[in-house]
């Protein structure tokens, strides 16, 4: 496999689910969620430039918190990571993330708070073209 696709989007990493606040009738993402984001599609749409990935990826994401307060949880952090990939139209669905590598929480980095993202094609012999109904139905083995 190769890794042609690196991001980095700084900021502060937040997760989605463990930043909800509740209205009236509906529970709503945080300010702090919806701000961090805004600014993550802005730094990937400006970054990418190809076409949207249509096929199965290992994605690695490695975290740097800007120091230990309010501690994420990884399955948080990476939730939030591919629904913004998707929402950035980098992935067509975050469902063709079929791994994450080597994702972690990786350290802290107190000056520039950040997470890079690798994402690695899955070679099309592999097994992550016939399991999932969705590939089988919407991707062609170019």
């Amino acid at each position: 496999m190769n890794q042609p696709y690196t991001f980095i989007i700084t900021g502060r990493p937040i997760t989605k689910k463990n930043s909800m606040r509740r209205t009236k009738n509906s529970l709503m993402q945080s300010r702090q969620y919806a701000e961090y984001e805004e600014s993550a599609l802005w730094q990937l749409k400006v970054r990418h430039k190809e076409n949207t990935i249509d096929c199965p990826v290992i994605m690695t994401a490695l975290y740097y918190m800007p120091n230990r307060k309010s501690w994420p949880d990884l399955i948080g952090l990476l939730q939030a990571t591919c629904d913004i990939l998707e929402k950035a139209e980098i992935l067509v669905n975050d469902r063709l993330v079929v791994g994450f590598g080597d994702s972690r929480i990786a350290g802290i980095d107190r000056q520039n708070p950040h997470v890079d993202i690798g994402i690695e094609i899955v070679p099309t012999d592999s097994i992550a073209y016939t399991l999932d109904p969705y590939v089988l139905k919407n991707i062609s083995r170019a």
